[in-house]
């Protein structure tokens, strides 16, 4: 048996991570198995549809690395891929499912199912839905009258429905709990639970791996499979737990900050590290490797070994694992991977010069491992390809480190020094603060500070030598020479 497995998102918003990671368990299942994973794009539900979802859902894995067998842009012998697109599909499979007296037509309103309820809870009853009878009259007066109905799948009775799942365990059901549930709309569109069956039995999924969350419809999909997959296998199940957000056992949701994956695209993760830490996340292969490549990923991908409890979102351990692969590149992935951001910025020309690359690459070198993503260049050395026109100082910085007393007099002191210091090299410009810091009784760090915040405008980033050189020193005496304006302030 060949393994193939899915992921069927419907495109009504942002990829989140915890979808992505579902994708990634369904993917690597497959690739482990040397079988195949198929992306569906379930668009049934036409009103919620998102058409800019449809572009982030394969732009998201195209970044990520998770690449389809079949599906949209691939093609394949079992589509189309979109659910919209497969209607003849589900309506022959309603007729079969009407001709065998499985779904019925139900003519109830939204006031008479209300009120059945109502009725039901008075009682002190769960309310299930059951079929009322009607007589033939009634019936055709019904159907000669145009009334809506939807079609529903009649529940057998007295029986207990048993889930072996891959994660989750074994699962039970009675049937007597569940409601006869619609399958299709009274417009003929069909309903999640009927359309996502059909699909993975035409499509010849043999392993359904997805969220938690649809564990309750796994039940009522059991029963559609059980009606209309002849001799074709029934696929395996596992329902991976939800993603909770940070320190809790609460579903991560949109309110919870950064869960879509375009957040972490834009801030300039790598793919890498955020495949690591998805399949980290609720999965382990020992208790000591945290870092794992692509490769030892499918190699390694279990479902045994997938938590059975929600997992939470730690953005630290990502940010973290971001850390480990940021160290692994080289010097020219760094700055390929950075320039973007300094040109939208308008800090670098396109196409870059010569002497924009060469002081880039100094910039990088001097960063080290304090570049975590590659979106942090703006925040730790925007100072260097700003204009001294741009150049600002950081309000909090400046108070703390400018406002001191000897702040003015220092400052002239330091741009005398930076204007005769030969020759301009980090040796020789360490020794002479050094040295100037003695004759005035200061601090070092009282020093190093003060003229870190004047030439660089904030109170972080690379090593100050590296900055002044990489500055020049008409650059550094021009932004000390705005520094003293703003002591002056």
């Amino acid at each position: 048996m060949t393994v193939r497995t899915r992921f069927a998102p419907s495109p009504t918003g942002f990829l989140h991570i915890g979808g992505v990671r579902t994708a990634l368990f369904n993917w690597l299942f497959a690739r482990s198995q040397g079988g195949q994973f198929i992306l569906r794009i379930d668009d049934t539900d036409q009103s919620r549809n998102v058409e800019e979802a449809v572009r982030l859902i394969l732009d998201g894995f195209r970044w990520i690395g998770i690449d389809w067998d079949e599906g949209p842009e691939v093609g394949g012998p079992v589509g189309p891929y979109f659910q919209s697109q497969r209607g003849d599909l589900y309506q022959r499979a309603l007729h079969h499912l009407l001709d065998q007296g499985l779904v019925y037509k139900d003519f109830s309103t939204e006031d008479e199912r209300a009120a059945d309820k109502a009725a039901a809870e008075a009682r002190k009853q769960p309310y299930r839905f059951r079929r009322k009878p009607i007589d033939p009259a009634t019936l055709a007066q019904f159907e000669a009258e145009g009334r809506p109905y939807a079609l529903r799948f009649k529940v057998p009775l007295g029986r207990t429905l048993v889930l072996e799942d891959r994660i989750k365990g074994r699962v039970e059901q009675r049937t007597d709990d569940l409601s006869d549930f619609v399958v299709a709309r009274p417009d003929g569109s069909p309903l999640y639970n009927f359309a996502s069956a059909v699909d993975d039995l035409e499509m010849g999924i043999t392993h359904v791996i997805r969220a938690e969350e649809h564990l309750t419809n796994t039940f009522s999909q059991l029963l559609i499979f059980e009606a209309l997959r002849g001799e074709r296998p029934m696929p395996s199940f596992a329902h991976v737990p939800f993603v909770a957000k940070p320190g809790s056992k609460v579903k991560l949701s949109k309110r919870d900050g950064a869960v879509g994956l375009d957040f972490y695209i834009e801030a300039g993760y790598l793919p890498e590290a955020m495949m690591n830490y998805l399949a980290r996340l609720g999965w382990s292969f020992d208790d000591k490797q945290e870092i794992f490549s692509r490769a030892e990923l499918i190699e390694k991908f279990t479902l045994e070994r997938v938590n059975s409890s929600p997992a939470s979102h730690d953005p630290d351990k990502l940010f973290w694992i971001q850390g480990e692969w940021m160290r692994t590149l080289s010097l020219e992935a760094k700055r390929n991977g950075v320039l973007p951001y300094l040109q939208r910025a308008g800090l670098i020309s396109e196409p870059p010069t010569l002497d924009d690359l060469t002081r880039l690459d100094r910039v990088i070198l001097a960063l080290q491992d304090r570049l975590k993503v590659f979106s942090d260049i703006l925040k730790l050395g925007r100072f260097f390809f700003e204009p001294i026109e741009r150049f600002t100082i950081d309000p909090e910085a400046g108070k703390k480190r400018l406002r001191k007393e000897f702040a003015a007099t220092l400052l002239e002191a330091l741009d005398d020094l930076l204007a005769t210091t030969e020759p301009f090299d980090e040796a020789t410009l360490e020794k002479a603060v050094h040295d100037l810091s003695e004759a005035r009784g200061l601090k070092i760090g009282d020093v190093v500070n003060t003229l870190r915040v004047a030439v660089t405008g904030q109170g972080i980033g690379p090593g100050l030598y590296d900055c002044l050189t990489i500055l020049g020193r008409e650059g550094c005496r021009q932004r000390l020479a705005k520094a003293r304006q703003w002591v002056a302030s």
